[in-house]
């Protein structure tokens, strides 16, 4: 096997290693030690590893006959590579299980194993369930524990993990990697393992340095403290780092301004594992380009899109592939890269990814098109309304925009609906159905959920 010069080393560890290194001689180090030190380390690493993550594809009878064009040995020139079909969701879910398991999925490589499931993000169509080996889990750690570093945590602070703990991934993997990151982590889960009530006593009591949960969750556990008059603001959790949903600058800003800290959001996907964080100073997600390999393309040529424009975002994950070798897989988001953004710190190395929505996220009424991202950054820059959720509905034969908002404690409850009224109207050019709701209502109605669905479309 064809070894890598003795000056590069992995992004997985502080040891020298040679091209086709598995992980399995990872150690824990700091953070700041597996990151790469120049751009033509991550280049070598790019271009070694896509070369891997082909021929493992090559290995799964899902590829049979759909890369046999691709030249391996030219992947690194953008013409070639594109040769390889994008991958999307669709696809995996139109085969049954046992063909997933079978055709798509490879057995894990001697002396490892399958180390856990994890569920495919989304909260429609039928999920997938990853094999994940104990190798990628090892990997994949180490996306994780990048956001700490990242997002400007520090070994020794406290971790109020309010995540979901269950099948999907995010809370249980992030609150390990603050452990090995070298922070405590309390792993209180979301509402549904540890009632919301019960963490806001928590927080009060044991006084975390950090909150990371869903940016819905977090503004659910402020709007909580504010019937209950707490002062977050005034506590200790001086950093928020969310995942796993958009955070638009409305909420982002509530979410600061009631909890009293920075809030940072990171970026992954269970196809491929933590991927970016916000560093706090670049307008976008610092980007692990040492363990994905990311593309935004034109999604109507497929071709590249220059620097800082808008283009689909397409993922090859470089070593968390063992056993599902995902290539070129297209995951729905829309995106802009930039290469070169000038920073400070070890992070500044790597690109900025700018992420804009997700094409399926609109609703359309009357012939409107109603963004979801647009409507919550809306919704939340008016001061009165607490919380709110959107429905699109039929009544009779109409389409109609109903809007059911909580008023913050104070404020002119007539007046807020008057506003909410007036502004989708002049915003929008629809006149809704505003329902004013009891303070905690949409609390509890949110409780059970992963992701609060704050606008949905009920129409049949």
């Amino acid at each position: 096997m064809q070894r890598r010069q003795r000056s590069s080393t992995t992004p997985l560890s502080g040891r020298r290693r040679g091209e086709g290194g598995t992980g399995r001689d990872c150690l824990p180090v700091r953070p700041g030690e597996i990151i790469p030190r120049s751009k033509a380390e991550i280049a070598a690493i790019q271009s070694a590893r896509k070369r891997h993550a082909v021929r493992q594809a090559m290995r799964a009878p899902f590829f049979r006959g759909k890369l046999d064009h691709v030249a391996l040995d030219r992947l690194d020139d953008p013409r070639e590579w594109a040769k390889i079909p994008l991958l999307d969701k669709d696809m995996l879910r139109s085969m049954s299980d046992i063909e997933f398991y079978r055709d798509f999925c490879l057995p894990p490589a001697a002396g490892d194993q399958i180390a856990q499931y994890w569920r495919s993000g989304g909260t429609t169509g039928r999920p997938l369930f990853y094999p994940r080996s104990r190798i990628d889990i090892e990997i994949a750690m180490r996306g994780f524990a990048r956001v700490y570093a990242c997002a400007g945590g520090k070994p020794g602070q406290m971790v109020h993990c309010a995540f979901p703990l269950g099948i999907h991934p995010v809370g249980y993997m992030m609150a390990r990697a603050a452990e090995a990151f070298g922070m405590g982590a309390l792993m209180a889960g979301a509402g549904t393992t540890t009632p919301s009530t019960l963490q806001i006593e928590l927080v009060d009591k044991l006084r975390p340095d950090v909150l990371v949960g869903m940016s819905s969750y977090a503004l659910h556990l402020a709007n909580l403290a504010d019937q209950r008059k707490i002062d977050l603001a005034g506590g200790s959790v001086k950093l928020v780092i969310c995942s796993a949903e958009p955070v638009s600058a409305a909420k982002r800003e509530k979410i600061g301004r009631m909890w009293g800290a920075e809030v940072r959001d990171s970026f992954g996907m269970t196809e491929a594992g933590m991927m970016a964080a916000e560093d706090g100073a670049a307008n976008g997600f610092r980007l692990w380009s040492d363990l994905f390999f990311v593309e935004a393309i034109d999604p109507k040529t497929g071709e590249p899109v220059a620097d800082g424009e808008a283009g689909a975002l397409v993922v090859t994950p470089l070593f968390t592939n063992n056993v599902t070798p995902f290539l070129r897989w297209s995951s729905g988001d829309i995106v802009t890269l930039r290469n070169d953004v000038p920073g400070d710190g070890p992070f500044s190395i790597f690109p900025v990814m700018h992420h804009a929505h997700r094409a399926s996220e609109f609703i359309k009424i009357r012939g409107i098109n109603i963004d979801h991202g647009e409507f919550e950054d809306f919704m939340f820059r008016m001061t009165a309304i607490n919380d709110f959720k959107c429905e699109a509905v039929t009544v009779g034969a109409l389409d109609q925009l109903r809007v059911s908002v909580e008023i913050r404690r104070g404020a002119d409850a007539a007046a807020a609906v008057a506003e909410v009224e007036r502004e989708i109207k002049r915003m929008f050019e629809i006149s809704p159905q505003v329902m004013m709701l009891e303070v905690g209502t949409l609390a509890r109605e949110f409780e059970s959920s992963i992701k609060a669905p704050r606008i949905r479309d009920l129409r049949t």
